[in-house]
């Protein structure tokens, strides 16, 4: 009990009072989303009763905090990774061990980022801790997009994003109902379909303006003409497709924010996260050191990937589509299992379906974004790539469409991600393939 008077205690420390607190932690309580749901699982109690009994506030108030963002996640082992990849890049290791650190370092950060956009929201009030929470929940891929486009490396851009996707689509929702199957055999298990409609609708837009720019290389004209039209066809639809994610982030967190709020576990369990557990200037610098710090291994991973295909034998494009989303999407991956087992769908859903919707979002801004900098990158795939998104979305959008689920669909989303992990397995990149501005499609003749 002294332990948890000190924490609530701690929290006024930018001069809010408890009880305008309390009313805004409850607000914004009924108003997560299933994003948030997950990383919530991967979290642990903290217990202050040693902290509690340091003398000195100031001491006491980092204690606290490093108590709960350091050491509040399941994930916390792999923290260690982080300045064994600063010290490896440091002192000139071999590459492949600064990818592999950078990696590992990188599972944890993603989901202390979404616990810290959820701590600042307390403060923030329901609306602008909405637009947080969406905005930061895929920081990380959005970040490491943008450093592989700084570095003129279009193609692991494409390749990034693009596993990210098929990654949640197949692996991380397939995993999730499989387990969910099993666990639940004596039961139906049902999900609402209005939010996957929805999500689905969305990643069929994105597909729509992946697939005609890939066309363009069919209808006969010459290479250059081809090119130029595809690249002012991709501005254009990425123009579009952005349009339509502000319209979707409007119907998602104001006009039908009911579809998507996630039933909190929490309100059976005590309400362990009703709270904000530290104070606003507190998380919103520990999220600002925290996505610095994701930068960093960002811009290693951009830097060291190549070096670990050529030493491992493996093309980039099995690392950027098949391993970087496996440790990108730990986070998901884990809370989807976990909600899965507890037959809480619609969560798992909204999991997996919202991460795919939003980094589908994020290859037009990247195409936006190249367009600023006078970089030529269009929203063409190539036909294997766009064939495995298509293949993905439209297994997904059958899997989904009668409101149940049980184990064989789970299995059969897992088979379909091995067989394109496979697919990229096989497939040999050529070595200058991603140093070059973009990826054309190779005519037939």
């Amino acid at each position: 009990m002294a332990s948890r008077n000190h924490e609530v205690s701690m929290v006024k420390e930018n001069g809010g009072g408890g009880n305008n607190l309390k009313g805004l932690s409850k607000e914004m309580r009924h108003g997560r989303t299933a994003h948030n749901m997950s990383s919530s699982s991967l979290r642990k109690k903290s217990d202050l009763t040693l902290v509690s009994k340091v003398c000195s506030g100031h001491v006491r108030n980092v204690l606290v905090n490093l108590q709960e963002v350091i050491l509040g996640t399941k994930l916390s082992i792999l923290f260690p990774a982080i300045p064994l990849a600063i010290v490896a890049e440091g002192y000139g290791f071999g590459r492949s061990w600064v990818f592999v650190l950078s990696l590992l370092g990188l599972t944890p950060l993603a989901e202390r980022v979404s616990f810290l956009t959820e701590q600042v929201a307390f403060y923030t009030g329901p609306a602008v801790g909405a637009l947080l929470n969406a905005t930061c929940g895929n920081a990380t891929e959005l970040i490491i997009a943008i450093f592989a486009l700084s570095h003129n490396k279009i193609a692991l851009v494409k390749y990034s994003l693009l596993g990210s996707i098929i990654s949640n689509l197949l692996l991380v929702l397939g995993t999730s109902l499989f387990i969910g199957g099993l666990a639940n055999l004596s039961q139906e298990q049902k999900y609402d379909r209005k939010q996957a409609d929805m999500n689905l609708l969305m990643l069929f837009v994105a597909l729509l303006c992946h697939l005609l720019p890939l066309l363009f290389h069919y209808v006969g004209a010459s290479a250059a003409d081809t090119g130029d039209s595809s690249l002012q066809l991709s501005r254009a639809a990425s123009i579009v497709m952005v349009i339509a994610y502000c319209a979707y982030l409007v119907f998602q967190l104001w006009t039908h924010r009911q579809l998507f709020e996630a039933q909190n576990e929490d309100d059976e369990e005590g309400g362990s996260d009703s709270e904000a557990v530290i104070g606003f200037w507190s998380g919103f610098t520990w999220l600002v050191g925290m996505t610095m710090t994701i930068a960093l291994l960002s811009e290693y991973v951009v830097q060291t990937i190549e070096d670990a295909s050529d030493s491992w034998g493996l093309s980039v494009s099995f690392l950027s589509i098949i391993l970087l989303p496996i440790f990108g999407n730990a986070t998901e991956h884990a809370a989807a299992i976990i909600f899965g087992f507890k037959n809480k769908l619609d969560i798992s859903l909204g999991v997996s379906l919202g991460s795919s919707t939003q980094i589908s979002m994020f290859v037009p801004l990247c195409v936006i974004v190249a367009w600023i900098m006078g970089i030529k990158m269009d929203l063409n795939f190539n036909l294997l790539e766009t064939a495995s998104l298509s293949l993905a979305i439209t297994i997904t959008a059958f899997a989904l469409q009668d409101g149940t689920s049980h184990y064989m669909k789970g299995l059969v989303l897992i088979l379909c991600y091995i067989v394109i992990g496979a697919c990229f397995f096989v497939q040999r990149t050529p070595p200058n393939q991603t140093n070059v501005s973009n990826i054309t499609l190779k005519s037939a003749n």
